[in-house]
């Protein structure tokens, strides 16, 4: 399958670096002009030298701007008033005892990974619906599924953001804009080895660590691996293509087998 996103301008949020960098390069490699978004110019400036440097001949665009706020969210549709492809990748994660968890935390996680789709998918959402062609893309995880004990303020934001996605593909059925949500295994990122090594012996080497995590914490998984950013990159290239014009309301999985039913 050939896919050619020329002439498609996409954003795609939280991309300084882990699935968003990864997300960034493969719409970037299909011919999209991808705009990177990160709270402050200088990450996002010291990202696209990285994003440059491993794609000669791509073509990035920096979109600095912490879209959790109102004042952020502007700036970054100051800088790319239009996009045909809006990834929405930011999120926060971490373990945290349930009884532990404050308001002000329950509230973080809720603004950060699920009001932040909202916002951008409310700037964007209005100028794909005129011009009959769009994507957007809400990453999600398999915590939304198979919410695990220690982080459930993660698990809830991300069991809302499958809500969020289905309710604006109804808003935008039948005008030529897709709405879905790619539902993300654990992925090899450097925050996810900070986690694992918060969850097993600091002192083990990465790859033991890496299968005792899955072995004790994530057992349902069928690769038994921690998936690879680029892995879920690939499912968003495709979801952001004309190929995927049929595809839409949907939660599509990048899990390694991990969930088993939609019934945590």
């Amino acid at each position: 399958m050939l896919i050619d996103l020329t002439g498609k301008t996409a954003l795609v949020t939280g991309s300084t670096q882990g699935i968003g960098a990864a997300i960034a390069t493969g719409l970037a490699r299909a011919g999209a002009r991808v705009a990177v978004n990160g709270r402050t110019r200088e990450s996002v400036e010291a990202a696209l030298e990285r994003l440059r440097g491993g794609s000669p001949g791509a073509e990035f665009l920096p979109a600095p701007g912490d879209i959790s706020t109102d004042e952020g969210a502007q700036q970054v549709l100051d800088a790319l008033p239009r996009a045909d492809i809006l990834v929405n990748n930011l999120g926060i994660f971490g373990a945290q005892p349930a009884l532990e968890i404050t308001d002000a935390e329950w509230r973080r996680y809720f603004e950060v990974n699920v009001l932040t789709a909202v916002r951008m998918t409310r700037g964007y959402l209005p100028g794909m619906v005129e011009r009959s062609w769009g994507r957007i893309q809400n990453i999600a995880s398999d915590s939304a599924l198979v919410v695990p004990a220690e982080m459930i303020h993660y698990g809830m934001s991300k069991t809302a953001l499958l809500a969020v996605s289905r309710g604006f593909a109804k808003e935008a059925a039948g005008t030529g804009v897709t709405v879905n949500s790619v539902i993300a295994g654990p992925t090899h990122t450097g925050g996810v080895e900070d986690f694992v090594y918060e969850l097993v012996d600091r002192d083990l080497p990465w790859d033991e660590a890496q299968r005792e995590f899955m072995r004790a914490h994530r057992p349902q998984s069928l690769v038994q691996r921690l998936i690879e950013p680029e892995e879920i990159a690939n499912m968003v290239v495709y979801l952001s293509s004309p190929q995927a014009s049929a595809t839409t309301g949907g939660a599509v999985r990048v899990d390694g087998g991990y969930v088993d039913s939609i019934v945590p």
